[in-house]
């Protein structure tokens, strides 16, 4: 059977991009594989899949039992298929911390390592196979490290991905700062998205407590248009949040080139949260956190109530 390469739902650039190099990767070694996606990818991920000649992966919905997977930039069963314990999982690579939950049905190939991107990590298990990527590939991964490291501005950066990415724009003769400058505004446009969409484009699930939150981060060099939506925003949440059976939807908006985050403010409980888990002081629906841009570093870790 063809094994599905895949990562998280609502997927990003390198939950877009890693399931391509994988699926290459794996074709190489006579591995029949092919790469798949959980749902709609962000404008960044597009942008990046047109740019490299890609087109994007089929989006499926559930596996069915004894799919062979390999999982990538998750391990997190919240985030994957319903069925996914029935799956053949034959492989994991990741970068986040270990959840548990998820079952295999023997043992298998898990890499997890603390980098800031998923393809580093790849890279590194490539070993001397790397030198064979063709440029597409090379470019991909380029555009998942300096997505997820925001060009080396997010503190998950590793000297690792930074060396990683410098090598391959080396390679491609591409200047960092302009192709990075071009995935940022391409991240940026979100125009043609819904607040529903917006809310669930680049969001996890996470309890505090026992309250349970969908808390999502919107990535972009021009925050206003997204600050200008904020009561349509604040206001959809409440539908999102009862549609996804959590308590409370919660909004970063983190401005890349300011190197901060917006976090929404809509009521008594995310005030407190703010002012509990930041040491902000809230005063209005919204509340600036400097230096804020790493949902898995900066925000996640912090959450309390």
């Amino acid at each position: 059977m063809t094994t599905f390469v895949f990562g998280h739902k609502a997927p990003d650039t390198d939950s877009t991009g890693a399931p391509l190099i994988w699926e290459w990767y794996l074709n190489s070694k006579g591995v029949d594989a092919k790469a798949k996606l959980l749902g709609q990818p962000n404008t960044e991920a597009a942008f990046v899949a047109k740019k490299w000649g890609f087109a994007l992966p089929e989006i499926i919905a559930d596996v069915e039992n004894d799919q062979p997977v390999v999982i990538v930039d998750t391990n997190n069963p919240a985030e994957l298929p319903a069925n996914i314990n029935n799956a053949d999982i034959q492989a994991i690579i990741d970068h986040h911390k270990l959840v548990g939950g998820l079952e295999t049905k023997g043992p298998i190939d898990i890499t997890i390592r603390p980098l800031a991107c998923t393809v580093t990590v790849m890279h590194d298990l490539m070993g001397a196979d790397a030198e064979t990527m063709p440029d597409n590939i090379k470019g991909l991964m380029l555009s998942c490290i300096l997505s997820d490291t925001l060009e080396f501005r997010s503190p998950t950066t590793t000297d690792t991905d930074r060396a990683l990415a410098q090598k391959l724009a080396a390679e491609l003769n591409l200047d960092i700062a302009v192709y990075a400058s071009e995935m940022f505004e391409a991240k940026s446009d979100v125009s043609a998205f819904s607040d529903a969409e917006l809310l669930r484009m680049d969001s996890k699930e996470y309890s505090v407590e026992g309250t349970k939150f969908r808390v999502s981060v919107l990535e972009t060099t021009a925050p206003k248009i997204i600050l200008d939506r904020k009561a349509s925003l604040m206001e959809t949440s409440v539908e999102v949040a009862k549609e996804d059976g959590v308590d409370q939807v919660i909004l970063f908006v983190v401005d890349i080139l300011r190197e901060e985050a917006t976090l929404l403010v809509p009521n008594d409980l995310v005030k407190t949260l703010a002012e509990k888990s930041f040491g902000a002081t809230v005063s209005g629906d919204t509340v600036v956190l400097l230096g804020v841009m790493s949902r898995k570093k900066q925000i996640i870790p912090a959450l309390k109530l």
